[in-house]
């Protein structure tokens, strides 16, 4: 269920600087690039009906403004008192609280695996916390620690120096309140290798290497060391989804985004993803996203700046 907003943990003058320094950060609408890889800040001057996204693994922390997520029958809140962490690229549908007088101000972190590694391995020997059952994509509330390094980080990615020399450290930083905070130990059990969340995540990221290739179900199973029925059943536990509809809603992100991006027509894009049948690709694209693949490329064109690097879109995944 939706998240219960609670009190603000950090005090309004550390909030309103906080969104004072993001608004500088990000001047223009869509995502704005920075000093440090895999760190993006968003802007959103206008609401968001509920669409079709894929959050590849990261970190969203809302500064102003509201999102809500719909992941089956639950409902993930991140605004400026919850943020959001992903472990396993999760297919959902998202809509967006923003105005052009109150902008939505959000930073994406895409998800360093070996960054998060490390940190588990340093916590995990000083017993700091015990993990909790595994989860794909959690909402917490943000506290006064995680806000305070928030605060931190934004004040050194003003100053290119700072970016440069500070702004890992303060990365850093920001990880281990999540690994650490109140869902901290449910974040860690999702991102080990260990067990079948384990086993399901390496499956997702061989999809995500291959989705254009001939993957059938049997194959994955069998690289994961499940039987089909087996394998079946903790992947819907994962992701919500069956491996086939999954599969499908990563080609036709990836096509959305080559179209958008890249400029292709669907035709290109529908092989290029590796569907066989065009006529089967625009059904299965709008039923999907509610539009033809032509019409929701210009809608996204219009409503969305998508920038060209790779790396992490909130609206299609780029893995």
């Amino acid at each position: 269920m939706e998240g219960r907003l609670t009190g603000s943990n950090c005090d309004d003058g550390s909030r309103q600087l906080t969104i004072a320094l993001l608004e500088k950060l990000a001047p223009r609408e869509g995502y704005n690039l920075t000093a440090l890889e895999g760190i993006r800040l968003l802007r959103s001057n206008r609401p968001l009906s509920r669409t079709p996204v894929l959050y590849d693994p990261g970190i969203v922390i809302v500064c102003q403004g509201r999102k809500r997520g719909f992941f089956g029958d639950r409902v993930y809140l991140y605004d400026e008192r919850h943020y959001l962490a992903v472990s396993v690229p999760v297919p959902f549908t998202m809509e967006t609280e923003a105005s052009a007088e109150k902008p939505l101000l959000a930073i994406y972190m895409h998800l360093d695996f070996k960054l998060a590694a490390d940190l588990m391995l340093q916590i995990d020997e000083r017993n700091d916390s015990e993990r909790t059952k595994p989860a794909g994509m959690i909402s917490s509330p943000i506290d006064q620690q995680l806000g305070a390094s928030v605060l931190r980080f934004l004040q050194a990615l003003s100053r290119p120096q700072e970016a440069e020399i500070l702004g890992p450290a303060l990365v850093r930083e920001i990880y281990f309140r999540v690994l650490t905070g109140e869902q901290g130990g449910s974040m860690r059990s999702a991102l080990t290798t260990q067990g079948q969340f384990g086993k399901i995540s390496r499956a997702l990221r061989r999809i995500h290497a291959s989705f254009s290739e001939g993957l059938n179900i049997e194959q994955l199973a069998s690289e994961a060391g499940m039987s089909t029925p087996t394998f079946h059943s903790h992947f819907k536990a994962v992701t919500n989804t069956s491996p086939i509809q999954y599969l499908k809603s990563i080609r036709l992100h990836q096509a959305r985004l080559l179209m958008v991006r890249n400029g292709m027509t669907a035709a290109a894009a529908c092989n290029e993803v590796g569907y066989e049948s065009a006529s089967q690709f625009s059904r299965e694209f709008k039923r999907l996203f509610g539009l033809s693949p032509a019409e929701e490329a210009k809608r996204m064109k219009a409503n969305f700046s998508i920038p060209p690097a790779h790396g992490g879109s909130e609206y299609v995944s780029s893995h």
